[in-house]
C-alpha cells in the first residue's frame, strides 16, 4: 500500500506539464491571425485602387478591388472571432483539452479562404471552397447540441452537392466554347471573352447551374435547408466562420461570375438571382414567425439576407453600391448575434427563447450587445445595414420593378415584426429563472465592441479607402460610377 501513494501526487504534475507544454497554442490561434490583419492593412494602404490589379503565381492569383476588400473584411471577422475563443479558452476546461486540434483546423480554413479570395481562376476557386469544408466539418462536429456528427456529414453532403451543381456548369460553359471553336479558359480575366452574347443554350445552362450551386453555399433558396440546422448545432465559433467567412468566399466566387458576364448573359443571370432572392425571403419570413429558438432565428435572418443580397444583384447598376455594403455589413452583423448567442448559450444551456426572458437585466452586457447586433440586422440607423437596404430599395424602384420593391419590403417588414415580437420579451422581459453569470473580460468584450463600432463607421463616415474599394467592387459588377 505504501508503495502505491508515490502515484497519486505524481499524476497532477503530468497532466499539468502537459496543458503547460501547450499554453503557447491558444496565443498562436489569435498571433497568427493579427499578423495576417495587420499586413492585409497594410496591403490596403499600400495598394490603392487606382494600382490594382496585380497578378501573381503565373495569374493564378490576383489583388484586385474585390480580392483586397473581402480579404480584409474576413480576416477583421477571424480575429475577434479568435479574440473570442482564446478568451473562452482561459475559462472552459473542455476548450483547454481540445484547443490544439481546434486551432489547426481553424487556421487551415482561413489559410484555404484566403486563397480562394485571391484565386484568379474559377476552378480553383472551387476547390478551395471545397477544401474549406473540409476543415470546416469537423469543427461543426464539435457541436452541444444532439447528433454533431450527424449534421457536419449532412452539410458536407449539402456542399458536395452544391459544388457538383457548379462544375457541372463548368463543363457546360466548356462545352459551349468547345461547340463554337473557342478555347476555353477560366481565368476570371480571360473567361469572359469566350462567352457570346448570342443566345446559346449550353451558355446558359452553364450560368444557372454555377448560380444555382453558389447560391445554395449562400443559403438562397431552395437549397438552403443545410444552413439553419448547421448553424444551430454548430459550435458558436464555428456558426460565425460558416456565416461570415465561408459565404463571404462563395459571394465573391458569385461576384466573379457577374464580372465575368457583362455585356453577355446579365439579363439572364438576373432573372435567375430574382427568383431565388425572391424565394429566400419569403422562406425566411415564414421560418422567422414559427421560431422559438434565438440561434435557428439567427440562421433564417441569414437566409433572409441572402435573399436581399439575390434581388439587389437581380437591379445590377443602381443598387450594386448598396449590394456590396450591405454584404459588407452583415459580415459582422452576423458575427456579433453569433459570438453574442455563444456566451447567452453558456450561460442559459439553451438556444430555446422561451427560459431567457429577461437577459438585459441578468447579463446587462451580452444582452445589450445582442440587442444592439437585432437592431443592426433590422436595418436601424446608424448602422451600415440600414444605409444600404435604403439604397438597394432605392435601386429597385429607379429601374421600376414595383412587384420586387413590395415584395422586399413586405417580406422585410414581416420578419422585423417577427422578430421583435420573438426577441424583445427574451431580452426585456420579466426573468422566469435565476442565473449564476461571472464578469466578463475585456478580452471577451472586444471583438463585439469592434464590431460595432464598424457597423456605426461603415453607415456614417466610412474611412476614405475603404469607400473607394467599396466603389471599385460596385463597379466591376456593374454598378455606376
Amino acid at each position: 500500500m505504501s508503495a502505491d501513494l508515490p502515484l497519486a501526487p505524481s499524476t497532477p504534475p503530468t497532466i499539468t506539464y502537459g496543458r503547460r507544454q501547450w499554453q503557447w497554442v491558444a496565443p498562436a490561434l489569435v498571433g497568427c491571425p493579427l499578423f495576417v490583419w495587420l499586413l492585409t492593412v497594410w496591403m490596403v494602404w499600400a495598394h490603392p485602387v487606382a494600382t490594382l490589379p496585380r497578378y501573381f503565381v503565373e495569374r493564378y492569383l490576383v489583388l484586385d478591388a474585390t480580392s483586397l476588400l473581402f480579404v480584409l473584411v474576413v480576416n477583421t471577422v477571424f480575429l475577434g472571432i479568435c479574440v473570442y475563443l482564446y478568451s473562452r479558452e482561459r475559462t472552459t476546461p473542455a476548450l483547454q483539452g481540445d484547443i490544439r486540434s481546434r486551432s489547426a483546423l481553424m487556421l487551415g480554413f482561413m489559410g484555404t479562404i484566403n486563397l480562394g479570395l485571391v484565386a484568379n481562376h474559377l476552378v480553383l476557386q472551387w476547390c478551395l471552397i471545397e477544401v474549406s469544408t473540409l476543415f470546416m466539418a469537423p469543427l461543426i462536429a464539435r457541436g452541444e447540441l444532439a447528433h454533431p456528427r450527424s449534421t457536419a456529414w449532412r452539410y458536407m453532403l449539402y456542399s458536395a452537392m452544391s459544388l457538383g451543381l457548379t462544375f457541372i456548369g463548368f463543363l457546360a460553359l466548356a462545352q459551349s466554347a468547345h461547340l463554337r471553336a473557342v478555347e476555353p479558359s477560366f481565368m476570371v480575366d480571360a473567361l469572359g471573352a469566350s462567352l457570346t452574347p448570342d443566345p446559346d443554350a449550353w451558355q446558359r445552362l452553364g450560368l444557372s447551374f454555377i448560380l444555382f450551386g453558389l447560391g445554395s453555399k449562400l443559403g438562397l433558396a431552395p437549397l438552403y435547408g443545410w444552413l439553419p440546422e448547421t448553424y444551430e448545432v454548430a459550435p458558436t465559433s464555428a456558426s460565425a466562420l460558416l456565416a461570415s467567412v465561408q459565404f463571404n468566399v462563395s459571394m465573391v466566387a458569385v461576384f466573379r461570375i457577374l464580372q465575368i458576364c457583362r455585356g453577355t448573359e446579365v439579363g439572364f443571370v438576373s432573372q435567375e438571382l430574382l427568383v431565388m432572392g425572391y424565394l429566400s425571403l419569403v422562406v425566411a419570413a415564414i421560418q422567422i414567425m414559427a421560431s422559438a429558438n434565438y440561434k435557428r432565428l439567427i440562421a433564417y435572418a441569414c437566409v433572409s439576407s441572402s435573399g436581399v443580397i439575390g434581388l439587389g444583384l437581380s437591379v445590377g447598376e443602381a443598387a450594386a453600391y448598396g449590394v456590396v455594403l450591405y454584404i459588407v455589413s452583415n459580415a459582422f452583423v452576423k458575427s456579433l448575434l453569433f459570438l453574442t448567442a455563444g456566451r447567452m448559450r453558456a450561460v442559459y444551456h439553451t438556444n430555446e427563447v422561451a427560459p431567457l426572458a429577461g437577459v438585459i437585466r441578468s447579463m446587462p452586457l451580452a444582452g445589450l450587445l445582442f440587442t444592439g447586433g437585432i437592431f443592426a440586422l433590422l436595418g436601424f440607423p446608424p448602422f451600415a445595414s440600414f444605409l444600404s437596404e435604403m439604397l438597394i430599395l432605392s435601386g429597385i424602384v429607379q429601374v421600376g420593378n414595383l412587384l420586387a420593391f413590395t415584395l422586399m419590403c413586405s417580406m422585410l417588414t414581416v420578419i422585423f415584426v417577427a422578430t421583435g415580437r420573438t426577441v424583445f420579451p427574451m431580452l426585456w422581459g420579466q426573468p422566469k429563472i435565476q442565473v449564476a453569470t461571472r464578469r466578463e473580460s475585456i478580452l471577451v468584450l472586444l471583438p463585439k465592441l469592434g464590431f460595432i463600432s464598424v457597423l456605426v463607421m461603415l453607415g456614417t463616415y466610412p474611412p476614405p479607402a475603404i469607400e473607394a474599394l467599396l466603389r471599385a467592387v460596385a463597379l466591376s459588377i456593374g454598378g455606376a460610377r
